[in-house]
């Protein structure tokens, strides 16, 4: 009959299997697994199997077997998982899409009941509507504040009342009327916590950023970038078009402010000096709209001073006649 495995072999054992999973696979999530029972844990394992493996073990021999690893391949990238491991934790290793890994972890979740003491992972609110409750239970409304009424033998909730609060512990009294009302308000499964890859951690939120949200991120950080160079005078890519831009604002007020002038500048100037030459252009920058009225006055002046050797009966005469 053989014997059963002493603690020491199963050690050996354990460390064998870290090792192995280290070398063979490059991509770890790091789950939280607060109140996740075997046979949940079970099913998470059959949900994944393939190109996934679940490692679950204490943090101590798991930091022991990756320095010790580490040191045996000169492998320092997977160091970085150690400071991972704090808390109720796991491992997955995983060959298959991190997103779509996630995923299939996140549907394993079961109803849990709200037990005294347990602290509340999310607002429980009790909803408006008939409880089945008979007249003779109304107490443990009352003791909770909650409002409620008589209708046809059956205590009625009136209005949708926020019973436990997030991070707040389970009364004896909230959880006495849950069960009551046959309300299972928290849900618990493998909650992904970091994600490591090739020697980088990263969170989870990575894994569902969109190629929108990619390109606003890198909006956001030329936008950074740009600031920065102009504020201290520094080119780049990015800050060159404004710098120009800046430096050639600079250039025309100087030219305004004195004789010295340049190409640029000279229509500027022209402006400046005399804005009504530019009225007539109005009209045509304007598709479709009706002309300013000074833009209309301009030609009938024109028009009217114009002498009558120059009127259309002269237009009749070819070049070379």
């Amino acid at each position: 009959m053989v014997g059963k495995a002493s603690k020491a072999e199963k050690k050996i054992a354990y460390d064998a299997k870290l090792c192995q999973l280290l070398d063979e696979y490059t991509q770890v999530l790091v789950v939280a697994a607060d109140n996740v029972g075997s046979n949940q844990l079970q099913n998470i394992r059959h949900g994944l199997r393939g190109d996934s493996v679940i490692l679950m073990g204490k943090n101590t021999m798991m930091k022991r077997s990756i320095r010790m690893h580490a040191e045996k391949t000169g492998n320092k990238a997977i160091l970085n998982l150690i400071t991972l491991l704090i808390g109720n934790v796991g491992l997955i290793f995983t060959k298959g899409d991190l997103k779509e890994v996630s995923e299939e972890v996140a549907k394993y979740k079961v109803g849990a009941p709200a037990r005294v003491g347990l602290v509340a992972p999310v607002d429980v609110v009790v909803p408006p509507g008939n409880t089945g409750l008979d007249p003779s239970q109304t107490s443990f409304f009352q003791v909770l504040n909650i409002p409620t009424k008589i209708n046809k033998g059956t205590v009625e909730i009136i209005t949708p009342v926020e019973l436990i609060k997030k991070g707040d512990k389970v009364g004896s009294s909230e959880a006495a009327l849950l069960a009551k009302l046959g309300i299972r308000p928290f849900s618990y499964g493998l909650v992904v916590l970091s994600v490591y890859e090739n020697g980088s951690v990263f969170s989870p939120e990575v894994l569902y950023l969109t190629e929108d949200d990619l390109v606003e991120k890198f909006a956001i950080g030329v936008s950074m970038v740009t600031s920065l160079a102009l504020a201290i005078h520094y080119p780049t890519i990015a800050a060159a078009p404004h710098m120009l831009i800046n430096g050639y604002k600079n250039a025309l007020a100087i030219a305004v402010e004195t004789n010295y002038s340049f190409p640029l500048a000279d229509k500027v100037k022209e402006y400046l000096e005399d804005p009504s030459k530019f009225v007539v252009a109005a009209p045509a920058a304007v598709a479709g709209g009706s002309a300013p009225a000074a833009a209309q006055a301009a030609p009938a002046e024109e028009k009217k001073d114009e002498p009558a050797e120059e009127s259309d009966d002269d237009m009749g005469f070819g070049l070379f006649d």
